[in-house]
């Protein structure tokens, strides 16, 4: 009997909380559907530019690659490089094929690979051509971790932000913290600025913390400097705390802020550089930029992998920025309906 109580219990509590319900179906279906999206994506097709490459070499990779087999000098690869509009530069002298990788992305890198063995196999009798291969960027010692390493960077610093960051913010309003202070003269844009400078600074610790163990401890690949990736890292907590503290007040406790994880975070995970994007639907590339952790995992690659500076990577950091104002004017008027200034 008194089990039966219990259950009864559970479950009209479950149907109270129509949030927790909902979350038990809905959650798992978009996980789920959000990597069905990814992994049933088309195959990379790289763009890959040619140079003194005999005519039946050129015709066998055009039908490997179709359209996207360009004549290009080395300069003229070595800028499309810089820009991120090629993926391999090809030349071959006698039956030698040397080419130049762009390097940074590990799909591409097997796709050009395949495409150009595939085309030296239509046309000789050695399948197995041994080409001599340089790397624009990274080597080939990269491994896999240090390919997606700064990703996971990004990730774990955004992630622990939010979840900290969003309860901490929480707790502050449900044991009435926030209603104290709401109740004196202080404005709005005070209080939201107050805590963000507060959480903050521990958020340059992490930051700090989390970056040095990955690049001096795991020796996670880096060729950038450590300050500005310290930068870029320390910009995307603080993203993650302004998401956090503006998702808090839409939470009773801490159970339904861990409830917009599986809504919020994961799938950012999915459109943050761990998989090509070119692959993927139009429209799922284009939802990619409203995620911030896309511009965050961006940037971090962009200094750890290729030694860019925040001047090269300016536009990213500038929408994650944009995301941080954003929030941050988003909490101001969330606080609202607690009381009106």
């Amino acid at each position: 009997m008194n089990v039966g109580a219990v259950v009864t219990r559970i479950i009209k509590q479950f149907l109270r909380d129509k949030r927790s319900l909902a979350l038990l179906v809905i959650a798992p279906i978009l996980v789920l559907t959000l990597i069905w999206l990814v992994l049933d994506g088309d195959d990379y097709t790289p763009i890959v530019a040619i140079e003194n490459v005999p005519p039946p070499i050129e015709e066998a990779l055009h039908a490997e690659l179709e359209e996207d087999v360009v004549q290009m000098s080395e300069v003229e690869a070595t800028s499309a490089f810089q820009a991120g509009e090629l993926d391999a530069f090809l030349t071959v002298t006698g039956m030698e094929p040397k080419i130049i990788l762009e390097g940074s992305d590990p799909t591409a890198n097997a796709a050009v690979m395949k495409a150009i063995q595939s085309a030296f196999s239509t046309i000789t009798n050695h399948p197995s051509v041994k080409p001599s291969v340089e790397y624009y960027y990274g080597s080939q010692n990269l491994n896999l971790f240090d390919q997606v390493g700064s990703v996971l960077i990004g990730f774990f610093v955004f992630f622990f932000v939010f979840i900290i960051g969003g309860i901490s913010f929480l707790r502050e309003r449900t044991q009435g913290t926030l209603e104290k202070l709401l109740s004196t003269p202080i404005k709005r844009w005070h209080i939201v600025t107050g805590y963000l400078v507060g959480f903050g600074i521990f958020t340059i610790i992490q930051s700090l913390i989390i970056v040095a163990y990955a690049v001096y401890v795991l020796d996670v690949w880096m060729v950038g400097d450590f300050w500005q990736l310290l930068i870029v890292t320390f910009l995307l907590a603080i993203t993650a705390l302004t998401l956090a503290t503006l998702l808090s007040a839409f939470a009773n406790n801490e159970f339904q802020m861990m409830q917009f994880i599986p809504l919020v975070i994961l799938p950012q995970v999915f459109f943050s550089g761990i998989f090509n994007l070119e692959t993927m639907a139009d429209w799922l590339q284009m939802l990619s930029k409203f995620m911030p952790l896309t511009y965050g995992a961006e940037a971090m690659q962009q200094v750890m992998i290729k030694g860019k500076d925040l001047w090269d990577i300016w536009s990213e950091l500038a929408v994650i920025i944009g995301f941080a104002a954003l929030f941050f004017v988003l909490n101001i008027l969330a606080l609202k309906k607690h009381r009106r200034l």
